[in-house]
């Protein structure tokens, strides 16, 4: 980091000693992870240094922010619309929930088998080493499993910040008012915390920003698609990470920066990867900041990721939001329109996420798709069955993986990549 931000991260109530061990962890590991990869993309130094200052400079930001009456608003998913935090003037944050720290203590609240995001948020917070969560005025937490919902409940009891969102379960009717009501709730809620009121103008403008923001992202997912292809889908991950949390207008410019560079490199047929080495779709749960197992893991085995179907790649940033409209009803409607898309394996039935799958994996000339689930994560566990069904009967290769955030299974996660890459091959 290039300041010493002990005191900032005393303030914030952080324990100092638990948390230099997490950044020491965190640069060890992306150190292996990410800068140990060959021929990357000059851009990707923008990404290296937010990450190296993921929790220092981006953080005393947001103080600063605050200390200018902006409200920070930190969520754990992506049901939450940037659009209308932004439209009060705040920020949005995502909070930490992507590694294997604290579950000990999270235990204390949480039975073994529950899932390792829901229970890392918990390590997070009981350790005291995240500074988004300590550093954000309103906490959201959104009804999407039962795992989530039940533990909100006892989160509750440790966040007096925590707000939580109820989300409908089917794609219906009445499942989209109920997300309408639930976004006017939160816009009351916005308002009453940050001092301003939405208007017109206001949410216009965000919806613009977050737009501008998606289209980006959308313009590095279509430059996957050349072969050989000019970014790993280690870098691509982590750009996908990065978008939860920068300064959107920044983000945007640095998206459409290295998405210039990438072009140029598909037109010299310059890759990171020679071509024809197999392509893998991953689809499943999120990967949050520092999951990295899984997509290292497969392109150290001699394949690379060309596409995320995730709330941490297509599914969270796939549709824009309808900018027409002359009141701030009628914009909130096309944000319910825009949100109520999202496939998210919470919703029965649920056909739209297998056509998905099978869009994405034609759109970027998949070789074949790697389920991904969390141990213990009820929903994407069981829609796996389902999307290898589908998949398979039309020839297209799965590899169903359960796995959480320690490092015990990389041997079996490797010998099972691999044989999977084979036979892709033959």
């Amino acid at each position: 980091m290039s300041s010493d931000y002990t005191e900032m991260w005393r303030d914030l109530g952080l324990d100092i000693d638990a948390h230099n061990a997490l950044l020491n962890a965190l640069g060890e590991g992306y150190q292996q992870v990410f800068l140990s990869q060959k021929n990357r993309p000059a851009g990707m130094q923008y990404f290296d240094f937010v990450m190296s200052e993921v929790h220092g400079l981006r953080i005393k930001e947001l103080i600063d922010a605050k200390a200018e009456g902006r409200i920070i608003v930190g969520s754990f998913c992506v049901f939450v619309p940037e659009e209308l935090i932004l439209a009060v003037d705040g920020i949005s944050v995502g909070l930490c929930t992507g590694a294997d720290f604290g579950m000990d203590l999270a235990e204390k609240y949480l039975p073994r088998n529950t899932c390792s995001l829901i229970k890392s948020a918990f390590g997070f917070k009981l350790s005291k080493v995240c500074p988004y969560m300590e550093s954000s005025d309103i906490i959201v937490g959104e009804n999407t499993c039962d795992g989530k919902k039940k533990a909100y409940e006892e989160f509750g009891k440790l966040e007096k910040k925590l707000y939580v969102m109820d989300l409908p379960q089917t794609k219906s009717d009445s499942g989209k008012a109920l997300l309408r009501a639930e976004y006017k709730k939160f816009i009351q809620a916005l308002e009453e915390k940050s001092g301003r009121k939405i208007t017109v103008e206001s949410l216009k403008k965000a919806i613009s920003i977050v737009n501008n923001k998606r289209k980006a992202i959308h313009r590095l997912a279509q430059l996957r698609a050349a072969d050989p292809i000019p970014i790993s889908g280690l870098d691509a991950l982590l750009i996908n990470q990065v978008y939860f949390y920068d300064n959107p207008l920044r983000f945007t410019e640095s998206v459409n920066k290295i998405c210039d560079e990438l072009e140029e490199r598909i037109a010299r047929s310059e890759g990171v990867f020679p071509k024809g080495t197999p392509r893998l779709l991953v689809s499943g749960c999120p990967m949050a900041v520092p999951n990295w197992k899984l997509p290292f893991i497969i392109e150290q085995s001699g394949a690379t990721i060309v596409g995320e179907e995730s709330c941490v790649g297509e599914r969270g940033t796939r549709n824009e939001t309808d900018l027409t409209g002359s009141s701030v009803d009628e914009l909130l409607d096309n944000i319910v329109e825009r949100y109520f898309q999202i496939d998210c394996a919470i919703f029965t039935p649920n056909p739209d996420r297998k056509n998905h799958v099978k869009e994405m994996h034609k759109k970027y000339n998949a070789d074949g798709v790697i389920h991904y689930a969390l141990q213990f994560c009820q929903p994407y566990d069981i829609e796996s069955h389902g999307i290898e069904e589908v998949l398979e009967s039309e020839g297209i290769p799965v590899l169903n993986l359960v796995t959480d955030y320690s490092q015990e299974d990389v041997g079996q996660l490797s010998t099972r990549i691999e044989a999977f890459i084979e036979r892709i091959n033959g």
